[in-house]
């Protein structure tokens, strides 16, 4: 195949796709601008909010200093006045639970006498379980001081209620073990970007010019229309790919601004191999993604059309790149002919480092099918005319 008419129509269709405004914002200003700033922002929102005291009422508790005070000193929680209608406040979210102290806890504890501290929450409310969780492990400690004390004036050993301890120690490499916490993000945002950065130049080449009329001009340049389609295709893949690439680097530079920075401390111990084989890997599926986009550019009778179309299209890749990331679900040879859901577990298992050549293989190759079957249906369409001015 003559491949000089493919770079003239690439050269030609990249030039004009640069001077759209359009294109440098989805493909330049959204993923390096915009994308990073909401993800430092919500990461900022979580870290604040986590960092606030939540609001806890206390229940009872005049008979027992003791425990009032040491709950005051743990300067976790925003103590509020007793209320009756404490359940109401709980499930409003005006207060994020309830702690009751019997009025005789530190007459009961001194005697040795069974008492109960009661925490009122709202099951499944995020707030409200932290402020229970803190609550409950608060108490754990003041009874295991309480313990320890007597275990001393009875010069008793301490193992004698704790007689051996449970310890968990992790033996992954930082390398697996950032690449789990990354596999379960990477692959969703360079497919999500890949689809995005190709959706708006397929659209403008394809359907764009059916509105624009510029579109037989092109038809009666003395081209193949094979060169056509492949030149406008490269033009689409090397958009999406950019984009991608462009996300990757500006959201990789985020991450790790807000690592030094002092809200928080990420672990970043990527391979670069592992990150070289996620970039080579997903080439098969840019050029399937690209073509798809193409494909539905060319059958759309115009721009509004083809962007009622390829937003369910959106969703259908949205939703496999995030069935990968849910805990418990693994690569199997079932999974490895299903598009992008096969790429984000591939992506996944290269990030941990436990990737296997058979699956590779499978994957690549499968991926590659799909790209060239799309590709051969793409080149398939513009030569229709039928579909090409379709009324």
């Amino acid at each position: 195949m003559n491949l000089r008419p493919v770079a003239i129509v690439y050269r030609k269709e990249w030039r004009d796709l640069l001077r759209d405004w359009r294109t440098v914002m989805s493909m330049i200003v959204v993923p390096v601008v915009i994308a990073p700033m909401i993800i430092l922002g919500v990461l900022k929102i979580v870290n604040l909010t986590m960092k606030q005291e939540s609001k806890v009422m206390l229940l009872g508790g005049d008979g027992s200093p003791q425990a009032v005070a040491a709950l005051r000193r743990l300067n976790k929680f925003d103590l509020v006045p007793a209320s009756p209608d404490y359940t109401n406040l709980i499930s409003t979210k005006q207060i994020r639970a309830a702690v009751e102290i019997p009025s005789d806890f530190d007459a009961a504890v001194a005697q040795g006498r069974k008492t109960t501290i009661r925490i009122y929450t709202y099951d499944g409310e995020p707030k409200s379980m932290q402020a229970a969780g803190q609550l409950e492990e608060f108490f754990e400690h003041r009874r295991q001081e309480i313990v320890r004390s007597r275990l001393l004036e009875r010069l008793l050993p301490e193992t004698l209620v704790t007689p051996f301890e449970v310890k968990r120690s992790n033996v992954a490499s930082p390398k697996q073990v950032t690449g789990v916490v990354v596999g379960m993000i990477l692959p969703y945002l360079m497919i999500v970007m890949c689809l995005v950065g190709a959706t708006y130049p397929a659209i403008d080449m394809t359907a764009g010019e059916k509105e624009r009329g510029t579109l037989e001009t092109l038809l009666s340049s003395p081209v193949a229309r094979t060169h056509l389609v492949l030149g406008k295709g490269l033009v689409v893949l090397t958009a999406s790919l950019a984009t991608a690439a462009l996300s990757f680097s500006s959201n990789g530079l985020a991450l790790v601004f807000f690592r030094t920075s002092r809200f928080a401390k990420l672990p970043l111990a990527l391979d670069p191999l592992a990150l070289a084989g996620v970039c080579v890997v997903l080439i098969p599926l840019a050029i399937f993604l690209s073509s798809v986009t193409v494909t539905v550019g060319l059958f759309a009778r115009s721009s509004r059309e083809a962007n009622t179309y390829l937003q369910p299209l959106l969703l259908l890749a949205i939703i496999p790149a995030l069935l990968a990331a849910l805990p418990g679900v693994d690569f199997n040879y079932g999974l490895a002919f299903i598009p992008v859901l096969n790429m984000s577990l591939l992506c996944k298992e290269l990030l941990t480092g436990t990737c296997h050549w058979g699956h590779v293989l499978v994957v690549f190759g499968s991926m590659t099918v799909y790209a060239a079957l799309a590709v051969a249906a793409a080149v398939a369409l513009f030569k229709r005319e039928s579909v090409l001015f379709r009324t």
